[in-house]
């Protein structure tokens, strides 16, 4: 073959890749018009895509910017099922704006990826949209009923940790990924790529909370095509925290018994050492100024709605934190108070030994109503009392189902709501709210119990 044989050859396979693309790239844009259409809350997030053909992406998928594709399948789709089509654009739009590409953060690879595949079809088969209904299949309709049990809301997070907790064998995983997957995840940014991952999550951040104040307010008949939309919104976009450090907000400044190394020249210190033989000429200063944790009152909500194993692992993860060496005095007057519609039981804590100790034999008393008012008296009647010496704040686990007092304590507050036991409720202006995932407290559940599916 010629040298000039080959350059026509050449020639016209880029001729052939380039009207693919193009034809590849009509039909994604067709497809894009098509949905926003039918759902104009999602006109930003579905246009936020450059189209780019790829013959390995199988048959498409995203990392957040651009948007891969194989001509040969989408084309397919397009001749043989445009509802099909529609949902795999949608399905990859939803990813983005639930920041699916970036917050895997260690978890298992495969089962992450089919945690975020559910949780988007879940969505989709919510939406009141004719442009991308389609029926159930037995398995579908299934696996939502039963992790409805389990959640108020089919986050990915929680469907992940709900698959390592129960170790499903390999067929039932295969028909899982059979059943649920759309789009390929291959173009995900991998964790070793930080600065790449919170380029996306910004990106896609500002969409997703943009989209959920246009759903709660300029549209209701939006917020009712939307379905399921609305509430993983809500839950994606909420501000993510670090509960060790918030713990240690409540930490207050007082000196210690404690060599403070940077209180002293170690120069002269030396200096003395090898001039007068064992005498320093500046001593160490045996204080020292630390932020640790002192006064404090953890009140547990054990009514019905609230107990069992979700206070108890609160507790856990508070006590924690509480028995690091560098978080709290080696004297503390900790209050552990638990309240239903009145306070059943109060346990001061002093010591790491009486933490530890009133964990071991954690029991809770309640089940009634909530009411968090009486509380705050207890914690008034206490403070009359001064059995604190400088209370810095009081942190209420509960699940918001109950009557908050009207009045600002002297000291901060905080409620703190367990994400799979939440429902939003405002709480007092003068209080903080703090809505913690499982993950963000304690990860927790033994594999190998009672199969979901």
């Amino acid at each position: 073959m010629t040298d000039g044989s080959v350059s026509r050859r050449e020639e016209k396979d880029r001729q052939i890749r380039e009207r693919l693309a193009g034809i590849g790239g009509e039909i994604l844009a067709w497809t894009r018009n098509e949905l926003f259409f039918a759902m104009r809350f999602l006109d930003v997030s579905l246009s936020a895509f450059v189209f780019q053909m790829d013959a390995d992406a199988d048959p498409a998928g995203t990392d957040g910017f651009v948007m891969y594709y194989d001509p040969g399948p989408i084309g397919g789709l397009y001749r043989e099922d445009c509802v099909k089509l529609r949902r795999l654009y949608l399905h990859m739009t939803l990813h983005c704006i639930f920041r699916h590409l970036t917050r895997r953060r260690g978890r298992d690879e495969r089962l992450w990826d089919l945690a975020c595949d559910i949780a988007a079809e879940s969505v989709i088969d919510s939406m009141d949209v004719r442009a991308v209904r389609r029926g159930r299949s037995w398995l579908r309709r299934e696996t939502y009923r039963r992790l409805g049990e389990e959640m108020a809301v089919l986050t990915a997070e929680k469907i992940c940790a709900l698959l390592e907790r129960q170790a499903l064998p390999e067929r039932k995983l295969f028909d899982l990924e059979r059943e649920f997957r759309a789009d390929t995840h291959r173009y995900w940014p991998a964790d070793e790529d930080p600065e790449r991952k919170q380029e996306i999550e910004n990106r896609w951040q500002d969409q997703a909370e943009r989209m959920e104040t246009e759903l709660e307010t300029f549209s209701k008949e939006a917020s009712s095509a939307a379905g399921g939309l609305l509430g993983q919104l809500k839950v994606e976009n909420r501000e993510r925290c670090d509960y060790r450090e918030f713990l240690r907000k409540f930490a207050v400044l007082r000196e210690e018994v404690s060599v403070d190394p940077d209180s002293f020249d170690y120069v002269f210190y030396s200096y003395g050492l090898s001039l007068y033989g064992n005498m320093p000429l500046i001593e160490p200063q045996e204080w020292k100024e630390t932020k640790k944790i002192e006064d404090f009152v953890i009140v547990v909500d054990t009514s019905m709605s609230c107990s069992g194993e979700l206070v108890k692992k609160f507790l856990e993860e508070t006590y924690g934190v509480l028995s690091e060496a560098d978080s709290f005095f080696r004297h503390v007057n900790i209050h552990i108070i638990q309240c239903d519609d009145e306070v059943r039981s109060d346990r001061k804590i002093t010591c790491r030994e009486e933490l530890q100790e009133y964990m071991e034999h954690l029991e809770l008393h309640g089940e009634g109503g909530t009411d968090f008012r009486p509380a705050f008296a207890y914690v008034g009647e206490l403070l009359k009392r001064k059995e604190f010496r400088q209370l810095k704040g009081l942190l209420y686990f509960t699940d918001g189902r109950g009557v908050y007092p009207s009045g600002m304590p002297p000291y901060q507050t905080a409620f703190v709501f367990l994400g799979e036991d939440y429902e939003d409720r405002e709480v007092p202006p003068w209080a903080v709210k703090l809505v913690l995932e499982e993950e963000d407290i304690i990860h927790s559940g033994e594999k190998g119990e009672k199969a979901w599916i």
